[in-house]
């Protein structure tokens, strides 16, 4: 069995310049590395800024800028000798838009692995709208192990999706990473999609309970963040949560010998399956009439 194991979930008020983006990372990871964190945490779009909200497109992005400052948090990794999971934009071969990612840096400061957002917001029909403006989804799981825990990250609307949580359950991951970027505002009444506040905490719970694993789930604190940061431990308890638009680092303890409840864990391996009741079913036609008292 491995060792309990300290996850840094880090938030900060992410912009279009990345050189700011930058120093904040590079803080929190001085940070949670004095705070005994093997893996530090950070938000979608962490290094880039997002498109669309923190910087219009693409169009002229310096990407030679985000390159070093994505070497920087390498070298960083290194000299903490932790890994760190940080949220950017893998520019593409042109005239391909570039994937939403989160890439994965080992404690040598290697990329070991990127995540590249599945399910960009929006809609292709009639014209793309949302994500789909300034990004190309991705096709792929990313799983990696950090001393002995299978790991995996995930995006904002991702989410959305349990059909992704379920495909890592069968990988056997534990730790879920999600980066999340729920700062965004009305275009046209500049209001805050306030739901985000609601739903989000909710459906991250819901999903650590239903699996079983542990969820880090983080966010930019810029003016319109709509939560902020949050742990989850296997039965669906948030165990901390930082404070809504303030920087901060969320040292959290994952122990693999503490006992959670797990509601269906007697069932769950059939339900993925296919069988989808508890128990034996019987042949008797009392069962199959289904219209009668």
């Amino acid at each position: 069995m491995p060792k309990p194991i300290r996850i840094a979930t880090c938030q900060f008020p992410v912009e279009g310049d990345i050189a700011q983006n930058r120093d904040w990372a590079l803080r929190q990871i001085a940070q949670a590395a004095e705070q005994g964190a093997r893996i530090v945490h950070f938000s979608e779009a962490a290094l880039s800024g997002y498109a669309g909200v923190d910087v219009p497109d693409f169009e002229g992005y310096d990407w030679p800028a985000l390159r070093e400052a994505t070497r920087a948090v390498c070298r960083a990794a290194a000299e903490h000798r932790v890994w760190v999971l940080v949220g950017s934009a893998h520019p593409l071969t042109p005239p391909h838009k570039p994937h939403n990612c989160v890439y994965v840096i080992s404690d040598e400061g290697e990329i070991a692995d990127r995540y590249d957002k599945r399910f960009c917001t929006g809609v292709l029909e009639p014209v793309p709208e949302l994500d789909l403006v300034h990004y190309t989804p991705g096709d792929h799981f990313t799983v990696f192990e950090v001393d002995g825990y299978p790991c995996s990250p995930l995006i904002c609307y991702d989410y959305r999706f349990p059909e992704l949580y379920r495909e890592l359950k069968r990988r056997g991951v534990e730790i879920v990473f999600q980066s999340f970027h729920n700062a965004r505002r009305d275009l046209e009444t500049h209001e805050t999609r306030n739901v985000w506040k609601d739903i989000v905490p909710a459906t991250m719970m819901c999903h650590a309970a239903t699996n079983h694993f542990w969820v880090s789930a983080n966010n930019s604190t810029t003016q319109y963040s709509s939560w902020p940061s949050f742990f989850v431990r296997p039965d669906g308890i948030v165990t901390g949560r930082l404070e809504l638009h303030e920087p901060g680092v969320l040292v959290s303890e994952v122990d693999p010998q503490a006992e959670y409840w797990d509601a269906p864990a007697p069932w769950r391996e059939r339900a993925m399956s296919g069988v989808l009741y508890s128990g034996c079913v019987v042949e008797d036609p009392r069962s199959s009439d289904r219209t009668s008292l």
